[in-house]
């Protein structure tokens, strides 16, 4: 299949093919959260967190040896978080959900961005920094008492408490992933956006939609190793070439 570059418009081609299609997927990554000045999950490591390297800290082992320095480490990123908004990327996202049959919205992204933008129907493939459970049983914990103790306590079992996100060494949501999969596999179009397509099973995703024949669209500022693969490759800033597509196929729909 013929690929395009991106020059600052939106290929006709690509317009023509999306205004056709009704099954959507969209996989993003940390660029898409980057351009609202989210720090990457090793930029988050400033000050006295310097010292310290990611991989040591999001990991269930370094959890068991130190919940106090691991829960303070989410709890410094969370804050972070406060004052950032969703960009262009994400409200342009947004938009089209609404103006497609069936979309849906896969985000290696922990920040919950997407929501705050009105994206609904999402998978979550690394989970949430704003949610919270409970070490020992699994489950998510949305009220707990708040007794100075870091971690806080499980209500119901009396175990820590940590963050909703996925660590080194542990396996996708299964749900979350399967439903990913399925959709990749069915979709007409899938979009790829600020992720390098390294990591995986993520990565996997528009592999699959490529064998099954979907158009495939890479939205990224470097090339990636699904750049030479995909049907088109726009090379640009998430928040500057979505927008655009949105506008182009659907503006005035």
């Amino acid at each position: 299949m013929k690929q395009e570059r991106f020059d600052g418009r939106i290929p006709q081609a690509l317009v023509d093919r999306l205004k056709q299609a009704r099954r959507f997927v969209v996989l993003t990554g940390a660029g898409v959260s980057a351009e609202s000045g989210v720090p990457t999950f090793r930029d988050a490591q400033t000050g006295h967190w310097a010292r310290f390297r990611p991989e040591d800290l999001a990991t269930p082992d370094a959890f068991r040896r130190d919940p106090r320095l691991v829960w303070e480490w989410y709890a410094m990123r969370r804050a972070k978080l406060a004052d950032v908004q969703p960009n262009p990327a994400h409200l342009a996202l947004a938009e089209m959900e609404r103006r497609v049959a069936e979309f849906l919205l896969v985000t290696q992204n922990v920040d919950g961005l997407h929501q705050r933008a009105g994206s609904r129907g999402i998978c979550e493939l690394h989970g949430n920094i704003t949610r919270t459970k409970c070490f020992d049983e699994n489950r998510l914990v949305e009220k707990w008492s708040e007794t100075g103790e870091v971690p806080p306590r499980c209500p119901r079992c009396g175990g820590y408490l940590r963050p909703d996100v996925v660590w080194f060494t542990e396996s996708l949501p299964v749900v979350a992933f399967e439903r990913s999969l399925a959709a990749s596999q069915a979709c007409d179009v899938f979009l790829s956006v600020g992720t390098s397509t390294v990591v995986y099973p993520a990565a996997s995703l528009p592999y699959e939609a490529l064998q099954r024949k979907a158009l495939v669209v890479e939205i990224n500022p470097q090339p990636t190793p699904l750049t030479e693969h995909a049907t088109f490759a726009l090379p640009g800033a998430a928040g500057a070439v979505l927008p655009a597509l949105v506008n182009a196929v659907w503006s005035g729909a």
